[in-house]
């Protein structure tokens, strides 16, 4: 017998005789909820933002910019010029006068390393909203250097921003969360580096900072489960983002290399992401937590 509580769907709410009501595209609907995001002034974490923004999400944007680029403002734009998903003479919104119609995207300047500014961040983002539904903690940095040679100051930088930050991101969603008694979602990004080796490059304190946040998203998972607060992982694989293709210029033979690496045989797309995102953002997602979900073309299959 199931134990949620949730209204029936599906096959159970077509044998009660019930009217249907709610669609499966409305499970992955974020209107009227508020979202994080960190490292979100570029790459994935924008994207995932735009995704949320989509789907009716409030977005805030964190990054360490005192102020949005000029792609940053350009998506915004876009974003605002999205069609209302709640039509103004619909029975929803006569009957949810504070729903918003459709998402938005923010920005807000923050410092992932700082514990209680970030605490203060997100506890000041979710007073102004009155509520805090869904984390993406993203921001992350790569810095290769061969292992015996590996700077101490350059392993720290990257442990302070991927794994702390992580925490710090999560830590300050979850408090919200919980304060407001929220059943929120929070995905932390990994990488398919945390669960296996590079071929041939010298990551290792990336890998072992992804590895932690993977680990992390698991331990915080059993810890935030009775307070209904679901913790997973992304794990993408090769993305061909800006700082991908920066890194990429000149190597044609590593670009061919890491096309070859998987059944596919390409590199992603940052837009490849947001499905899952919005799946794990959404409603659609309600018994899954703990996960990691590997997004690598089928990398880690060989």
């Amino acid at each position: 017998m199931s134990t949620s509580t949730a209204p029936l769907l599906g096959v159970a709410a077509a044998l009660a005789n019930r009217e249907p009501t709610r669609s499966a595209f409305a499970l992955f609907s974020l209107l009227g909820r508020v979202a994080i995001v960190s490292g979100a002034q570029r790459g994935i974490g924008l994207e995932i933002a735009l995704a949320l923004a989509e789907a009716g999400a409030t977005v805030y944007c964190l990054d360490l910019p005192a102020e949005p680029d000029d792609k940053w403002r350009k998506v915004q734009q876009f974003a605002d010029g999205l069609p209302d998903l709640l039509p103004a003479d619909s029975q929803a919104h006569k009957s949810q006068t504070q729903l918003k119609p459709k998402g938005r995207l923010e920005y807000a300047s923050c410092d992932v390393t700082k514990q209680h500014e970030m605490w203060a961040l997100v506890e000041k983002i979710a007073d102004k909203e009155g509520r805090l539904d869904i984390c993406f903690a993203n921001a992350g940095i790569l810095r290769g250097a061969e292992v015996l040679d590996y700077p101490a100051e350059e392993f720290q930088k990257i442990m302070e921003i991927n794994v702390n930050g992580a925490l710090y991101t999560a830590q300050a969603a979850g408090r919200q969360m919980a304060k407001y008694n929220i059943p929120g979602s929070i995905v932390l990004t990994g990488s398919m580096s945390g669960s296996m080796t590079n071929k041939d490059m010298h990551w290792t304190a990336y890998n072992t900072s992804k590895a932690a946040v993977i680990q992390m998203a698991r331990s915080m998972a059993c810890e935030l489960g009775p307070k209904s607060i679901r913790v997973n992982s992304i794990s993408p694989g090769y993305i061909y983002t800006e700082m991908t293709k920066a890194f990429l210029d000149g190597k044609p033979e590593l670009d061919k290399a890491w096309r070859s690496e998987n059944p596919l045989g390409r590199l992603g797309n940052p837009d490849e992401l947001r499905g899952v995102a919005l799946f794990l953002a959404s409603d659609a997602s309600t018994f899954c937590t703990g996960s990691d979900l590997i997004v690598d073309g089928g990398h880690r299959a060989w």
